[in-house]
């Protein structure tokens, strides 16, 4: 009568038998490292993940670095023409004492008018004095500013690293042109010039 009774116990699953060889585990042995810090109270320490670095595709060639542009020195270099500097600076000093030197002719005109005058050929004197003294002042004005701007354009080429020698002749020839038509305009408003003009049409 015991037989289905043992039958039956054969048949269920039995609990696995412990490795008396195999040492017991410590308390927290096998807990993963989160598990053992959390039951410490330790703070999690975030895993470092390592930095990659882009490669890329196969078949796409890197981005080139821009070129530098012409006439441009590196930062930091030293100018391409040590002679550019020195040849800049003299010109702006020579303008400097060239816009000084007009400044007391276009301010007191009667002289420089007059030396106009014979220079042309015309007999007289110049009498148009007032109108000469308005218009000197604005040749004086436009020497000041364009010296001004001209050594400014200058010094910005200089420290860029870029040739600079040919602003000081341009702006030199530009603001003295320009100066020059200022005192031209009373020049040919004298009384004495415009008889010798209408003079010499009527010839």
């Amino acid at each position: 009568m015991t037989e289905p009774s043992s039958a039956a116990d054969s048949s269920r699953p039995r609990p696995p038998v412990a490795d008396s060889s195999r040492p017991r585990p410590q308390y927290g042995e096998y807990a993963s490292p989160e598990e053992q810090s959390r039951r410490a109270g330790r703070p999690l320490t975030p895993a470092v993940v390592p930095a990659t670095t882009p490669v890329a595709p196969a078949g796409v060639a890197p981005a080139a670095e821009p070129a530098a542009e012409p006439g441009v020195a590196v930062e930091g270099a030293r100018p391409p023409h040590p002679v550019d500097r020195v040849a800049a600076l003299a010109l702006l000093a020579y303008g400097l004492w060239n816009v000084m030197t007009s400044i007391g002719q276009f301010l007191n005109p009667a002289t420089l008018m007059d030396m106009m005058l014979q220079a042309v050929g015309i007999s007289g004197s110049f009498s148009n004095y007032d109108q000469a003294k308005t218009w000197g002042i604005v040749a004086c004005v436009a020497l000041i500013v364009g010296w001004l701007a001209t050594a400014a354009w200058t010094v910005l080429r200089l420290r860029r690293g870029r040739l600079a020698w040919w602003v000081p002749v341009l702006g030199g020839a530009v603001f003295v042109t320009l100066a020059t038509i200022c005192m031209m305009v009373p020049f040919f408003s004298d009384p004495a010039v415009v008889s010798f003009l209408n003079g010499q049409l009527k010839k």
